[in-house]
């Protein structure tokens, strides 16, 4: 069912002299707002898929920031595995911290506060990307949990939705005993030509305008998924939320966005997919670190951007692509309370793109160790 054709969009990274393109998986519900059911789908695939490869109730799996922290949550919570994702804001703790060579912003750290609990237990570790290309950021990571554990005998594995890994990538990864698993094999060679090949003629939106109107629900007793938890306990504070949210949306009419916040996505992926069992028509997507070019060929997967404030950092950038018109909009959000300029600017494009009946939940995090 699951091929490149089907799913690979290929689009030209901004200011980035690494790697000229980004793979846009139009399934995934980063960057184009996705169907849930469909975006779930392809992650049971994958779970699928992998299932039996580990020891399931010793194994901890660690999802990649930003853009496959849903994937490593919805393996997790399949498969029954511990879970934390890898995360680029700051927390008072202490951390493994390794690079990401190719992105636009290099620095991953995982979090060991709760690593160290279970140090003993774990056998194997199992890094969850959206995409490895040289597989190279997993390496290092790797090496900074051999460092850090070096009398442990841990057992690594790296599955992702797609592989673009030549045979040198994947012979460098037999020779360290790293396994690989994935549901999609990609060949790269022409990615780069393609990108070329689109103008940057899409509508670009800078920092939009703030807005004043701000509807904000709470919802308590969130799980930090940077921090290590339990897949299944995960998901049954996801489903809460996913509650929570169609409580009040239930007598609304129409179609709904449920839209996550950078590394925050897994909440609103799963909300989504609640939303629709009921019916509704629904997507979602999430706001994102990464510049990418947009184009008005129909042809290229993104043709809107807008530019706006991190609702983490007032001081950084962050965007959000191809925003539609809702009946109702539901921004999922575990940013901290605080500055507002960050929300402000991201409920402004939504209503520059037409959207008036938005609602922003807040999830406030408990610091928990399973």
């Amino acid at each position: 069912m699951y091929n490149e054709k089907f799913v690979v969009r290929i689009a030209k990274r901004e200011n980035n002299t690494k790697r000229s393109y980004l793979v846009v998986n139009r399934l995934q519900a980063k960057h184009i707002p996705s169907v849930p059911s469909e975006t779930f789908g392809m992650f049971d695939a994958l779970a699928e898929k992998i299932k039996g490869t580990f020891p399931e109730k010793s194994a901890l799996i660690i999802g990649f920031a930003e853009t496959a922290t849903a994937i490593g949550a919805r393996l997790a919570s399949y498969l029954g595995t511990y879970y934390m994702h890898t995360t680029r804001e700051d927390f008072p703790d202490e951390y493994l911290n390794f690079t990401e060579s190719h992105s636009h912003a290099v620095q991953q750290k995982i979090i060991r506060t709760g690593i160290e609990t279970i140090a003993d237990k774990i056998t194997d570790i199992v890094f969850a990307e959206d995409e490895l290309t040289t597989g190279n950021t997993i390496i290092k990571a790797v090496a900074a949990f051999q460092n850090a554990y070096p009398k442990r005998n841990i057992r690594f594995h790296a599955v992702s939705l797609l592989n673009g890994m030549d045979e040198n990538c994947l012979q460098n990864y037999a020779e360290k005993n790293i396994s690989v698993d994935y549901l999609i094999k990609t060949k790269h060679d022409d990615y780069p030509e393609i990108a070329e090949k689109y103008a940057d003629d899409g509508n670009y939106y800078t920092l939009s305008k703030p807005s004043a109107k701000e509807n904000v629900v709470v919802f308590e007793g969130y799980e930090q998924p940077r921090i290590l938890t339990d897949g299944k306990k995960y998901q049954a504070v996801c489903d809460r939320v996913a509650g929570f949210i169609w409580a009040f949306l239930e007598k609304t009419k129409g179609s709904v966005l449920v839209l996550g916040t950078e590394e925050c996505m897994y909440p609103a992926i799963n909300a989504a997919s609640y939303i629709e069992s009921f019916g509704r028509e629904v997507y979602t997507h999430s706001t994102t670190r990464s510049p990418i070019a947009v184009s008005s060929d129909k042809d290229y997967p993104l043709h809107s951007r807008y530019e706006l404030k991190s609702l983490y950092d007032s001081e950084r950038v962050t965007f959000l692509y191809d925003i539609g018109k809702y009946d109702n909009v539901v921004i999922v959000t575990d940013a901290p309370e605080g500055d507002r300029t960050g929300l402000q600017s991201l409920i402004g494009a939504l209503e520059k793109a037409g959207n008036d009946n938005i609602t922003v939940v807040r999830l406030l995090t408990v610091k928990r160790i399973l």
